[in-house]
């Protein structure tokens, strides 16, 4: 009905009277049925990670056990001579070049045995004794919780204050990282194995099988992405099964490697392949090593023909200084070179577009590289940077697609994995 409001206009009122119905009829009742919610069903348990294999956990605690023996006769030896009035001293064998040897019979560099004391009170050595006892320390408690820090993790796990001081342990991980290292050839241990680990760098894909920490994990089946090589890969935290691959192709580049992932390069020529976003990473030389070693694949490798590129397959083949200690467990000695090579750009019939003019630095850092007594010695090497040198220019893997999108990958790695055409 209508009501008069205050301004004298008029609205609607809805009544409020009961409306009964007529004689004769039931009341209604209408009510509103809501939708039964279905029961929710429990969620499934969570998967428990697959443990590590009794021969693998046994690996880890020798090694565990090696490492922490090490450290408890450093720190012994330190609190013995302090008790005995002696000034602590602590000796850090020598990374340098000077002490690196090159063992013709193994092919691969060595560590000499020359050695530095860093005495305790000295100006010059004693905050890198004091960092060097700190690192230690945080690697023992590593080792005892069974756990691992990236090596950002330690510098900040080490860092802090000196009590009674504005002194702190560590400014930078650039003071961090050396005394890692120097405590790795101390040792004679890899970081990894001190259970401290760097930045995943590296990718796989092809007919092989990981077990990373329990978890399978098929090669084959990995999309476009691959699977990301850790850090770590010693056979207690990495397992290799199902190797069915006839060899391994290893690329430069991340760029490189899509275009052989795209194409299917891996399943076609039953391989496996690898990159290391240039300088390998420990963890891509390991794995390589392990393939080689402990199921006889040749490790074959593409990558830039220009000084870097050289470097790096040295790296790959003989070792590097900064590790020379552990070349037995990182060196591929019969690693190849498949390209991209000097004459390519006459044999390929490049186009200009591919060359790039050697800088100064490309120059002087060739023959350095030709020194080296593993390329001195070797003919056909001393041939291939004379002739990079003459040509005055380099070239990089990803000039091959001046000849078609796929030609690196249908064309010319085939022709010269068929004719074997590589350097050693």
């Amino acid at each position: 009905m209508f009501q008069p409001n205050a301004t004298g206009g008029r609205y609607y009122a809805p009544s409020r009277e009961r409306i009964e119905p007529a004689p004769g009829f039931p009341r209604r009742v209408e009510t509103t049925r809501m939708p039964k919610k279905p029961a929710k069903s429990a969620p499934p348990p969570p998967q428990k990670r697959p443990a590590p294999t009794p021969a693998a956990r046994g690996r880890r605690k020798e090694r565990d056990e090696k490492t922490l023996k090490k450290i408890s006769s450093m720190a012994t030896e330190v609190a013995n001579k302090a008790l005995a009035g002696e000034e602590p001293t602590l000796e850090i064998p020598t990374r340098s070049k000077s002490n690196t040897i090159w063992n013709t019979k193994k092919k691969i560099l060595e560590m000499g045995e020359a050695s530095l004391d860093r005495p305790l009170f000295d100006l010059k050595t004693a905050r890198q004794f004091m960092q060097t006892m700190i690192h230690a320390s945080t690697i023992k408690g590593l080792i005892d919780e069974d756990k691992t820090l990236s090596l950002r993790g330690v510098f900040y796990r080490a860092k802090h204050t000196v009590t009674g001081t504005k002194e702190n342990t560590f400014d930078t991980q650039d003071e961090s990282d050396p005394i890692l290292e120097d405590m790795e050839v101390a040792f004679g241990a890899l970081r990894e194995e001190l259970h401290i680990f760097a930045k995943k760098r590296g990718t796989m894909v092809g007919n092989i099988t990981v077990i990373d920490a329990g978890d399978t994990i098929d090669c084959r089946r990995m999309g476009t992405g691959g699977y990301a090589i850790p850090s770590i890969c010693e056979p207690d935290v990495i397992q290799l099964t199902k190797v069915d691959a006839d060899f391994v192709l290893h690329v430069e580049k991340d760029t490189v490697w899509q275009r052989f992932n795209e194409d299917r390069f891996w399943e076609t020529h039953n391989c496996i392949l690898t990159e290391g976003s240039g300088q390998p990473p420990r963890g891509v030389r390991r794995l390589l090593h392990r393939l080689n070693k402990e199921h006889g694949l040749p490790i074959i490798c593409l990558l830039d023909c220009d000084p870097w590129g050289h470097y790096i397959y040295s790296v790959i083949k003989q070792g590097s200084i900064s590790l020379a200690f552990e070349s037995n467990r990182l060196a591929i000695p019969d690693a190849k070179f498949l390209g991209i090579r000097a004459k390519d750009v006459d044999a390929c019939k490049l186009d200009d577009a591919a060359k790039i003019d050697l800088t100064e630095t490309d120059t002087k850092r060739a023959r350095e590289i030709a020194a080296y007594p593993w390329f001195e010695g070797h003919k056909g090497w001393q041939r291939e940077i004379d002739l990079m040198l003459r040509n005055g220019f380099k070239m990089e893997v990803e000039g091959l697609i001046t000849k078609g999108i796929s030609y690196v990958s249908e064309t010319y790695v085939p022709e010269r994995l068929k004719a074997k055409d590589w350097l050693e």
